[in-house]
């Protein structure tokens, strides 16, 4: 049987498989580790017809074109998918937080566990800027700060590693976390995100931004999401900056599960559904009451419930 001019047997005998590692403009970036060769690809029509669309990190068929670019045919089945940063197949978010400029936001981190917890994804916790900290007036309280942190966030089983990309303290820990996983790298601009993925991949050389003094912030010097390939094994995605996560994809009753201390504790909890707010007999209120829950965990997670009962009524 024909079709498109080619046979069958044919146009099947071309399909090959790759990782998207960069979609821009409208084009995407197929690496084959195979052939060892990123090709510079379109998707195929079928899939704005079936509302498709494929994201960085899909492992996909792909077949080469005449004028020796490529054609995505169709996509494999995913593991996972983020909307936002969009990414496809990732298995471990790792949240980059500085220390200093800008200062440490543990409400922030905690959002973005909960969109990474929502995804089903592993996370890993790396606070940046070190070497800035300790030159700074603050250092001392920052120093309280850090450790507070690993208190808070290794007590629920989040690894947390404090690094200095400028001086390469921590690097060497922070590449076997991230070896044989797809990594998305995010965070807030002006993290150093950029900056640290320049020192653990050699040559790679990202364009960073040092954070504006007057306005306490970094511009996004990242402007698509683009999988890198560390050496040894493994990729991470370097995604725009954002500062922003919404919770539209969330049920209200999913806001808590995705705390992971709330999430054990919910089953001895009276109440089938309890919003761990105000019921009797809740689990997680009587744990809070004794100091097994973080005080901060408990009053973001309050804080992020209003935050979902407004956006719903909105939309």
């Amino acid at each position: 049987m024909k079709k498109n001019g080619k046979s069958e047997a044919n146009t099947h005998a071309q399909q090959r498989h790759g990782i998207i590692v960069k979609a821009l403009s409208g084009y995407y970036y197929v690496r084959d580790d195979e052939r060892d060769l990123t090709l510079q690809c379109r998707a195929r029509g079928i899939f704005k017809k079936r509302g498709e669309s494929p994201l960085v990190g899909d492992r996909v068929m792909y077949e080469e074109t005449e004028n020796g670019e490529g054609a995505v045919n169709g996509i494999l089945p995913r593991t996972s998918e983020l909307i936002r940063p969009p990414v496809a197949n990732a298995d471990q978010a790792v949240l980059v937080f500085s220390v200093i400029r800008p200062e440490l936001n543990l409400q922030l981190l905690d959002k973005f566990l909960v969109h990474i917890e929502h995804a089903g994804m592993d996370a890993l916790i790396v606070l940046t800027k070190l070497d800035a900290a300790e030159r700074s007036d603050n250092a001392e309280r920052i120093g309280r700060d850090v450790e507070n942190a690993r208190r808070i966030y290794e007590a629920i089983g989040y690894p947390v590693l404090a690094v200095s990309a400028r001086r390469g303290d921590g690097l060497d820990a922070l590449r076997a976390q991230l070896a044989g996983h797809v990594n998305v790298f995010s965070g807030q601009s002006g993290v150093g995100k950029s900056s640290l993925l320049n020192a653990l991949v050699p040559g790679l050389r990202m364009e960073t931004n040092e954070i504006s003094e007057k306005l306490g912030r970094g511009k996004h010097t990242t402007r698509h999401v683009e999988l890198v390939e560390l050496p040894g094994s493994g990729f991470v995605a370097d995604t725009p900056g954002f500062s922003q996560l919404d919770f539209q994809e969330l049920g209200v009753e999913e806001v808590g599960a995705c705390f992971r201390e709330f999430r054990e504790l919910s089953p001895g909890c009276k109440f089938r559904g309890c919003t761990h707010i105000h019921e009797p007999g809740c689990a997680v209120l009587a744990a809070l009451a004794e100091g097994g829950i973080a005080e901060s965990r408990y009053a973001h997670y309050k804080q992020f419930m209003i935050e979902w009962k407004e956006k719903a009524r909105r939309y």
